[in-house]
């Protein structure tokens, strides 16, 4: 061991002393010895440093890197120093993204490649895949073979722990990874779905009757009896809430943390049928639901109507997935599958059409899952198939085949993708399997939102954290982004037309010809003679209100009209309203004059009212 320190150069015997201080003397201040610095005196630093190179993003910042721009030529040494600053922050910035990116390995990257023309990357089998990976990955290829199926199962966040529930009443928690087993209980009823709440440690089970809450343990904490007949639960992390949607169609949002119901909807009342799938999307937090005649809605809790509505299949929607990618198209794109055979790819940004559509390749109920690199597992009749770049736009044609695998337990009624992972669960009627994805999973993590390697002190943390940051229900909308931002400028550019919906009331009316011109604004020329005031304005007026005339009086309107405007003081409306009335007394008085013809002009006197009495 001696030997070794030796030879690494850490501990020098006192007899061999070396002569490193002679090349670099420290400063002499008036001693008969110098003083050795830092470096010299720390055995261990000094026989590192000549053997060890920091990249350049690690060194110490006060020498300028090689490739700045010299500001020689600027007098002030104060303007001078801090340009030299700001262009050595920029390029050391640049190398330190450099690095990150070597590092994190933000490439697409991990998936299988094939080297000739004539090979294909679906012909390689589970066991040839589990063969050439490492001893670490091979050990997600498992097979569960279990009583009490068909199963479904549900990762948390961080993709650690894993919660199995059977259709007849079989449901356990466990760390996958090391076998640990939480909790396995026989609830000796029908169980329909399962799912994790805010960590591991709670989770909820939609059985034959109400939503039971368990920990860890096993041990029963609630009983959700306004959640009935629950078939499909999805838990929003940041807003701690549990949705459920049972057999009548009612979608409701409980607050985990008070235990208070946010909202129930009844989606059967808009003509929707009964809803079958349900799925969340982790962007925005709205649900998605599919109905028996082939309708898809999105709900958020502020709204008792669907945001938006879509015919997506011609048969019931059997099952619907969101993209959950971190390269930016995370809550981007929709896959539904239908009782029609059909696949159909949305985009959640315009609905204007299937982005892909293709038709089964065998018959029977189609589960889908999109992965975190964005890749979409399609699980029907007995095999499962994983897609490639399913949102390339292509209509009509399916995306790259990139792997299949056959499940000969049928029906297939989940499929899940590890977070963090390149693994695939596939429940079916005898248990679960899980194969091997090569590079569906993604391989960086944040720890400060979904850490694998999380102990007790993190999970404690990150729970307080999240009750710290919980976002309202009332803020869940299509568009996430309008939190914080400012609304458009009504102001327009002489050469732009404003926008129907943003005119006022009176130019709504008189553009749909329902105007009353008798609340025209009057612009301070009240003194002016009607051909100098109204002009040209006027003359339309008189058009668009005699085309009104043309085709007929809407009472109606004018009723409402009035009575908006019943309890409303303008000072302009009532300037304009004593002008017409002093126009239409000067009218009446012309017209009496041209009735009395020439007798008008002459000055009344006593004796006419005996030519009256005569007449």
């Amino acid at each position: 061991m001696d030997s070794l320190i030796a030879k690494a150069n850490a501990i020098h015997p006192l007899s061999k002393k070396r002569k490193s201080l002679k090349r670099n003397p420290a400063p002499y201040d008036g001693s008969s010895k110098p003083k050795p610095t830092t470096s010299q005196t720390d055995s261990t630093l000094s026989s590192i440093t000549h053997r060890t190179a920091l990249p350049k993003s690690l060194r110490p910042s006060s020498p300028l890197p090689e490739n700045a721009p010299a500001h020689s030529h600027i007098p002030n040494k104060k303007l001078r120093a801090e340009l030299n600053r700001q262009s050595a922050h920029s390029i050391r910035r640049k190398q330190l993204i450099e690095d990150a990116a070597e590092l994190l390995l933000v490439d697409d990257a991990g998936k299988m490649e094939v080297e000739g023309e004539m090979e294909r990357t679906w012909r390689m089998t589970q066991e040839e895949i589990a063969r050439e990976a490492g001893a670490e990955a091979a050990k997600g290829r498992r097979e569960w073979k279990l009583d009490g199926g068909p199963y479904r199962s549900r990762y948390t966040r961080n993709g650690r722990h894993l919660a199995i529930m059977g259709r007849k009443g079989h449901v356990a928690t466990f760390d996958w990874q090391t076998g640990t087993l939480h909790t396995e209980l026989q609830l000796q009823e029908t169980c329909r779905d399962i799912t994790f709440l805010h960590s591991h440690t709670h989770f909820a089970v939609a059985q034959q009757k109400h939503v039971f809450v368990y920990d860890q343990d096993g041990v029963e904490l609630h009983k959700l009896k306004s959640h009935v007949e629950a078939t499909r639960l999805e838990y929003l992390d940041y807003h701690w809430l549990l949705a459920s949607i049972s057999t009548a169609g009612h979608l409701q949002y409980l607050d985990t943390t008070n235990g208070q119901i946010v909202a129930v909807h009844q989606t059967t009342k808009h003509k929707l049928g009964t809803p079958i799938s349900m799925t969340k999307n982790p962007h925005n937090a709205v649900i998605h639901l599919g109905h028996q005649n082939g309708v898809v809605s999105l709900w958020t809790p502020n709204l008792p109507h669907p945001a938006v509505r879509l015919l997506a299949h011609l048969g019931p929607v059997q099952s619907i997935s969101v993209s959950t990618g971190s390269q930016g198209e995370g809550g981007r794109y929709m896959a539904t599958a239908g009782k029609d055979g059909m696949v159909k790819v949305w985009d959640c940004r315009n609905w204007k059409g299937a982005v892909r559509s293709w038709r089964l390749r065998s018959a029977g109920d189609a589960e889908l899952e999109f992965s975190q690199r964005g890749m979409l597992a399609v699980a029907s009749g007995g095999s499962v198939n994983v897609y490639t770049k399913p949102t390339t736009p292509a209509p009509n044609s399916p995306p790259p085949l990139y792997l299949t695998h056959p499940v000969i337990h049928k029906p297939i009624t989940s499929v899940r993708f590890c977070p963090f992972q390149d693994i695939l669960t596939v429940g079916h009627d005898k248990g679960l399997s899980s194969i091997l994805v090569p590079g569906a999973g993604e391989p960086n993590f944040d720890s400060s939102e979904a850490d694998p390697f999380e102990n007790k002190r993190g999970r404690r943390e990150r729970e307080v954290k999240g009750l710290l940051d919980k976002i309202p229900a009332d803020m869940i909308a299509l568009d996430p982004d309008f939190v914080g931002s400012l609304a458009p400028s009504v102001a327009k550019e002489p050469d732009q037309d404003i926008p129907f919906a943003r005119l006022s009331r009176l130019q709504r009316l008189r553009i749909q010809g329902k105007a009353d011109e008798t609340e025209v604004d009057v612009d301070g020329d009240e003194g002016e003679d009607d051909g100098e005031r109204g002009g040209v304005a006027t003359s339309k007026a008189r058009k668009e209100k005699e085309k009104m005339k043309m085709r007929g009086r809407n009472k109606s309107l004018k009723r409402y009209l009035r009575k908006q405007r019943k309890n409303v003081i303008d000072p302009k409306a009532i300037a304009v309203r004593q002008k017409l009335e002093k126009e239409r007394e000067e009218r009446r008085k012309e017209r009496e004059k041209a009735k009395l013809g020439p007798a008008a002009e002459r000055k009344p006197s006593a004796l006419d009212r005996f030519a009256s009495s005569r007449r």
